[in-house]
């Protein structure tokens, strides 16, 4: 009887964790599902350049997950049952239930509203690709001179603004933030991003708390107006609230409390990846949600449950977070290292910093999607077989 592991998600994180336990433990003991609603390997740290208009290459999961012996489902997980090792999930053949021996939790995060009124109602984000290409048909409906508000100062926020204000120069767009833009860059870094913003027009407001989204702007703390004909809400991330209602141990935030291997504390027949999961890193302080702490947290959780089930001693992967790398448009960007949880001095701006990030993003792009070059297959038997032949 085949040990069932199922994976949901397939961003950075369950792409990688599906392929790498399908082609590394040995597929007479082993069935891996993988569970996305899209059918599409989607490049969420590009979105920015999904909603400003660029064309990135369909890369169809079906297709991957193929090429390395995973079976793929398409539908959206509605709920987990970790008592009962069950998921719950709508697709093409309707509602149905999965079951599962071993679970790989990685559905990722979506746009944090923070409660603030209207945001679900009037605001657009570019956590998704149907959202991106939501704002994309918003912006591309805008006469000459509309106006584009992004409210965060984070990164996604700054590369959503920049990307957009390059791609349409006809619009005018702003950026509200309720600190300082930038504010945790070395100063290097922050001058080169005020030049940025300069060079491309964007105007900024900083110490700008929102409290109220509408359908043609935003009001914030005070009572001032921000007039919109598309608000894009940037201000964070939220995990989707399936983890915090399956019976898993969570954190005040949703994610999925897990110890060094990545396991669940609650349930150690689940492993967490990626945004959903909350661990400490080698700086002392959480992972955050980023496309480095997906790559760092399914490295480990795949090593723990192939050494879980084969008997092999579990090895402790890095999970470092070495910096921000920041695209501001197709030409110009920030890479700025971080040494402990202490912004260094040492960055690279400019076209190489674009460069550099580019060079990142095709690469790990590149691994999920040619899974016979990425991982090589190193076949492990597991407890599984033996288990079965023992009750026999």
């Amino acid at each position: 009887m085949q040990h069932r592991i199922v994976v949901l998600g397939a961003g950075y994180a369950g792409t990688f964790a599906a392929g790498y336990l399908a082609r590394h433990l040995h597929h007479d003991d082993v069935e891996v599902t993988a569970v996305n609603a899209e059918p599409d390997f989607v490049e969420r740290f590009r979105l920015h350049q999904v909603a400003a208009g660029q064309q990135l290459k369909h890369r169809p999961l079906a297709k991957i997950f193929g090429d390395q012996g995973v079976r793929f489902k398409r539908a959206r997980v509605t709920a987990v049952d970790a008592d009962q090792k069950t998921v719950a999930v709508d697709g093409e053949h309707g509602l149905e239930l999965v079951e599962y021996d071993t679970l790989v939790y990685s559905l990722g995060s979506t746009a944090a509203d923070h409660g603030v009124p209207g945001v679900a109602e009037h605001a657009h984000h570019i956590t998704s690709r149907p959202a991106a290409l939501r704002l994309r048909d918003r912006l591309d409906a805008m006469g000459e001179g509309g106006k584009v508000l992004f409210v965060g100062g984070n990164l996604t926020a700054i590369e959503g603004a920049t990307e957009i204000a390059e791609s349409h120069p006809e619009l005018h767009v702003s950026l509200t933030t309720s600190g300082e833009l930038g504010g945790w860059l070395a100063p290097k870094s922050r001058q080169h991003l005020m030049r940025v913003f300069d060079r491309l027009g964007i105007e900024v407001h900083e110490h700008t708390r929102i409290e109220r989204v509408d359908a043609d702007g935003v009001v914030a703390a005070g009572g001032s107006r921000h007039d919109a004909d598309a608000t894009v809400w940037a201000a964070g991330f939220a995990v989707h609230p399936i983890a915090a209602a399956s019976g898993l141990a969570v954190e005040a935030n949703g994610q999925i409390t897990v110890d060094r291997q990545m396991r669940s504390v609650s349930h150690p027949d689940v492993y967490a990846a990626g945004d959903a999961a909350f661990i400490i890193g080698e700086n002392g302080q959480p992972l955050p949600m980023s496309c480095a702490s997906a790559g760092f947290t399914s490295q480990q959780a795949t090593a723990a449950i192939i050494g879980d089930l084969t008997g092999r001693t579990v090895k402790h992967k890095g999970l470092p977070y070495v910096g921000n790398h920041i695209s501001l448009g197709r030409r110009d960007g920030i890479l700025q290292v971080v040494d402990g949880d202490v912004r260094s001095r040492y960055a690279v701006t400019g076209r190489t910093a674009a460069r550099l990030k580019e060079s990142i993003l095709k690469t790990a792009t590149w691994g999920v999607a040619n899974p016979t070059f990425a991982m090589p297959s190193r076949t492990h038997r597991t407890a599984v077989r033996t288990r079965t032949a023992v009750a026999a």
